[in-house]
């Protein structure tokens, strides 16, 4: 009987086109492995909102191995030393990855690989991108660090490579290693639970997702306007299921690449922008925790840590209490479900980097506790460009008017859902109540115009 072959999962929980697993299953009996590793990643250990979806998709994707007379082994702990040992314990030749491109993830794999020696093989593969990041180059062989080149670049190469089917077969080892039981891990919030609004908004797992995917096939056209109106929501709603591997970027591609529209034209160059931010991260790994561009922190950036105002402003900002509605809903929405509408989530972060001075790290970090879908390149790329400070990324002074935006973009059944102190108000008075009409619902921390010439200010005296 071939020797056991060890799955190492991470953020590819799926059974379909699953590039490890399918070479395990050819290989011999699979054994997949989960490790929770959270001391690794410091400061981007999962958040508390990744931890639920971490906790249902694990769930899931076990019943999908139980169907199949396997299961998931669950460790805790150092994943290179529990993985090493592992592999000693059951006699395993070849441990078998996709590959990840966080620091701590790459700096894992190197571990083990030397943990495993010469006798066991660490065998890598991609799967969790369109094309591996670093492959796409410049006619010089550099990697692109601006995003339009780089999409045109990677749409000349698609489509990307052929989905693999799920294993037929997945043989079982004669002994099943020790595993974890995934309740005592305590992923779930208990003392409260504050994860009932994630499980009402989502559906977990492989099956949700292609259930998503099929849903959005007959929705995608509509994509390009419908992409920035919160009230319609017509947005895929995909990003939790791509983070976690739940599906695939080639899946989505080639079940969407025979559209003709500027829906599915807008949609695919944002899946490339997944792409983009890993090849971001694999150029500057520590990018979601360091400015790009060159500037003087202390005099643009008002720190939350110097002040209890400043603070105070952070936490308005964070519990949705600024009295700007479309931003308040926004940060609600965050809170509630775990996810916030993909043009909200550019008002909300400019507003904070803008409209109140702070820091966009003290963003990424809100954003990397609260979002289902929080992505260690997409939320430093993203929050990079919307504060002016990235490699490629929108000026800092040109500041989006909260007010303006609401309005232009019709949020108002979207603050009637998220913000229901202002439910009662007409469309023309809900993006900008009058004082009078705001009941308990907070005035403006700040004045749209005097936070534009306050940012401006700042920004000119860092800039010399």
């Amino acid at each position: 009987m071939s020797s056991p072959q060890i799955v190492w999962l991470r953020r590819d929980l799926r059974m379909a086109d699953q590039p490890a697993l399918h070479a395990a299953a050819k290989a011999g009996p699979v054994i997949p492995v989960f490790v929770l590793d959270q001391d690794r990643a410091g400061d981007h250990a999962y958040g508390g909102a990744s931890l639920v979806w971490l906790h249902y998709s694990l769930e899931s994707l076990g019943k999908s191995f139980g169907g199949r007379n396997s299961r998931i082994v669950l460790r805790k702990g150092d994943a290179p030393q529990i993985l090493a040992a592992l592999a000693d314990e059951v006699g395993a030749t070849c441990i078998h990855a996709i590959r990840h491109y966080e620091p701590w993830w790459k700096e894992a794999e190197d571990e083990l690989r030397d943990a495993l020696g010469d006798e066991r093989k660490l065998c890598l593969y991609d799967g969790n991108y369109l094309l591996p990041p670093g492959s796409v180059t410049t006619g010089s062989g550099d990697p692109y660090k601006i995003y339009t080149p780089f999409s045109k670049a990677m749409l000349e190469r698609m489509p990307p490579r052929d989905v693999l089917d799920e294993p037929e077969t997945i043989s079982s080892p004669g002994n099943w290693p020790e595993s974890d039981v995934l309740g005592d891990w305590e992923l779930l919030p208990t003392k409260p639970d504050w994860a009932g609004g994630i499980r009402a908004f989502w559906d977990f797992g492989e099956a949700a997702a292609h259930d998503r995917l099929d849903w959005w096939t007959d929705e995608v056209a509509e994509y390009d306007e419908g992409r920035n109106l919160p009230s319609e929501d017509i947005t895929s709603r995909l990003s939790p299921h791509l983070h976690w591997g739940e599906i695939s970027p080639a899946q989505v591609w080639h079940k969407l690449k025979d559209k003709r529209s500027d829906g599915w034209r807008t949609y695919a160059k944002e899946i490339i922008w997944r792409d983009y931010a890993q090849n971001v991260i694999d150029q500057f790994p520590d990018y979601p925790r360091e400015s790009y561009r060159e500037y003087d922190e202390r005099t643009l950036w008002r720190n939350p840590n110097a002040g209890h105002l400043i603070q105070q402003d952070l936490e308005c900002w964070q519990k949705g209490m600024t009295g700007y509605p479309v931003v308040d809903a926004g940060m609600r929405q965050l809170w509630q479900t775990g996810w916030m509408h993909n043009r909200v989530r550019m008002i909300c972060a400019s507003f904070l980097v803008k409209h109140l001075l702070i820091d966009w790290r003290f963003g990424e970090q809100w954003y990397w506790d609260t979002l289902v879908d929080a992505d260690y390149g997409n939320n430093g790329v993203n929050w990079q460009w919307i504060s002016g400070t990235g490699v490629d990324s929108n000026m800092f002074v040109r500041i989006m008017a909260p007010l303006t935006q609401s309005e232009k973009f019709d949020a108002a059944g979207y603050i009637r859902e998220y913000v229901p102190e202002l439910a009662g108000l007409s469309d023309s008075e809900i993006h900008d109540p009058p004082d009078s009409k705001r009941g308990d619902y907070p005035v403006k921390i700040i004045a749209h115009k005097e936070a534009r010439e306050r940012a401006l200010e700042a920004y000119k005296a860092s800039k010399s």
